[in-house]
């Protein structure tokens, strides 16, 4: 199949390319996306523009996550684990000393780390002003991640503005979230293919028999890493096997930049177990590769102002999960963040960028033509 072929085929998900390609134990929410979790919104922005003699080709946007409506007064518990630390992630440091996130969390370019911050405040500030004083006299650290759009979008044009942090929270919802070329994931590389956002989500049933004892574990991704010869699905080396057909006729590019994923889970431990996804899809953490991942858990109401005395300690009550049955939680962590790789590369589509520069979509047909062997 040649390049202009593969990238006229309609895009799906992993799911629907290779039904019989085994991705865990574990069923999925009914969207299989991060919104499966209860009280997670989402929205995707994406920012196309051609080039001008003012700046180049722009290929990249904004993902906008909101881990419960009220994050301004009720914190989630959370945990932060970096693999390898050639990223960004705002933030962090708060929620490493405390375990909770009381922020938005805004995926976006490089570059537009400081807008995306600017806009997180630019939404508080007129809904949490102090309605007597004017004073914006509360605690946020805002939350942004980053990964390197600059191969295929003019980065340094910088198009994202706090404008558009805004519009995505005031515009996001439990609707499934868009994958592919959206969003933060607009001008993402993912194994010299496009990459971009993809997401997932496992159902874990509890040790109890109502379907209230059941936990929802979803990743969200920016897929932006890895070289072509790495790349596996379900074990099989197709991206070796690719490489022979598709290398002569690709472009150089550059062997890794960033990943960053969002659990909606339990913490810094689940946080942990994403790696092992990202390894399977063949992530090996080079360098270059900022290798984030940020894990929260819904489940419990955290305040994050009371008026409690803060010189008398007092207790508070939680739900907590027996760290001695923890192990499914562990695994389908592992396996929604594998498929939603997989689901980012499969509905990404080609994209011509920053000088001309075209990069191909995953070529669906041969992976489904190479993958029969192994299935």
């Amino acid at each position: 199949m040649s390049s202009s072929a593969a990238s006229q085929e309609r895009r799906c998900r992993v799911r629907e390319l290779l039904p019989n390609l085994h991705l865990g134990r574990y069923p999925t929410g009914p969207k299989n996306s991060l919104t499966d979790v209860e009280g997670v919104l989402c929205h995707t922005q994406s920012i196309v523009r051609p080039a001008t003699s003012a700046h180049g080709a722009i290929n990249t946007g904004v993902t906008t996550i909101v881990p419960r409506r009220d994050f301004f007064n009720q914190a989630c518990y959370a945990g932060v684990f970096r693999l390898n630390g050639s990223g960004e992630l705002t933030g962090s440091h708060w929620i490493e000393e405390t375990g909770l996130l009381h922020s938005p969390v805004v995926l976006t370019n490089s570059f537009a780390v400081g807008a995306a911050y600017q806009g997180i405040y630019e939404y508080c500030i007129p809904r949490h002003r102090n309605p007597e004083s004017g004073a914006a006299d509360w605690f946020l650290l805002p939350v942004v991640g980053e990964t390197f759009d600059g191969i295929i979008s003019d980065i340094a044009a910088l198009p994202v503005t706090p404008a558009h942090i805004v519009a995505g929270l005031e515009s996001a919802s439990d609707a499934a979230v868009a994958e592919g070329n959206t969003g933060g994931g607009t001008g993402m590389l993912c194994h010299w293919f496009k990459g971009g956002t993809g997401s997932s989500s496992r159902v874990v049933p509890g040790a109890g028999s109502s379907p209230k004892e059941s936990y929802t574990v979803a990743a969200l991704v920016q897929a932006n890493y890895g070289r072509m010869r790495d790349l596996r699905i379900g074990g099989a080396p197709i991206g070796r096997l690719l490489d022979d057909e598709l290398m002569a006729a690709t472009q150089d590019l550059p062997a890794d930049a960033s990943t960053v994923e969002r659990l909606a889970a339990l913490g810094r431990r689940l946080a942990k177990r994403a790696t092992m996804g990202l390894a399977r899809v063949g992530g090996n953490a080079h360098n270059q590769s900022g290798d984030i991942f940020l894990a929260f858990s819904t489940a419990n109401d955290v305040p994050v102002q009371t008026n409690a005395d803060p010189w008398r300690p007092q207790p508070m009550a939680v739900d907590v999960v027996d760290e001695q049955t923890i192990n499914g939680l562990f695994e389908a962590t592992a396996d929604a963040v594998e498929e939603a790789i997989l689901n980012a590369l499969c509905m990404a589509e080609t994209m011509t960028g920053l000088g001309g520069l075209r990069v191909e979509a995953l070529p669906l047909g041969k992976v489904k033509q190479m993958m029969e062997k192994y299935l």
